[in-house]
């Protein structure tokens, strides 16, 4: 009967909290732990709470290093199948998130959300100094660096330091005579 459920459509299960509906009761069950904030399952290495067995099952590969999915082209190993599975679209070329304003696809769908910030001009990374504004994390934390005075990027020839990769790039060109 629970298995026909699958088939049928059938959501004889609701959330009395957000009308969610279920076909199985122990999906119910799983589901309410979001509202109610129980993490009945603990890591014993480390104390974090979970609320799905399935998720502590996962972490526990952190602390023990397993690595169980193999991708079969290249042989690299991953703790998690989601991540053997984006993986593989290197491999594919598979791109299936694509933006539905210039149809530019992308391996991933925070490729994706990413990119569709250059449409709707969001920018909701904001500097606490100045209040400016940016579209990517990786911005905010490299304009940063102009507020902190930080140079994380230094040369390992003279010891210059740069706020950006791609200034310590150029400038290594420099040392080895490739300048353009």
């Amino acid at each position: 009967m629970k298995h026909q459920r699958i088939h049928s459509g059938e959501h004889p299960y609701t959330c009395d909290v957000c009308n969610r509906t279920f076909s199985q009761q122990s999906s119910l069950i799983k589901h309410r732990r979001i509202h109610s904030g129980e993490r009945p399952y603990v890591c014993d290495v480390c104390n974090k709470t979970f609320s799905q067995q399935s998720s502590l099952t996962t972490h526990r590969r952190i602390h023990s290093g397993e690595r169980p999915y193999v991708c079969d082209v290249c042989n690299k190993t991953f703790s998690q199948q989601s991540s053997l599975i984006k993986h593989q679209r290197i491999h594919s070329g598979e791109r299936p998130y694509v933006c539905d304003v210039c149809n530019k696809a992308f391996r991933q769908q925070s490729g994706l959300i990413t990119h569709q910030r250059i449409h709707s001009g969001e920018r909701p990374y904001t500097c606490e100094m100045c209040n400016m504004a940016f579209s990517r994390q990786g911005h905010l934390i490299r304009h940063q660096h102009i507020h902190s005075g930080r140079h994380p990027y230094t040369c390992s020839v003279c010891n210059y330091g740069f706020r950006e990769k791609g200034k310590l790039i150029t400038h290594l060109h420099m040392h080895s005579g490739d300048c353009p």
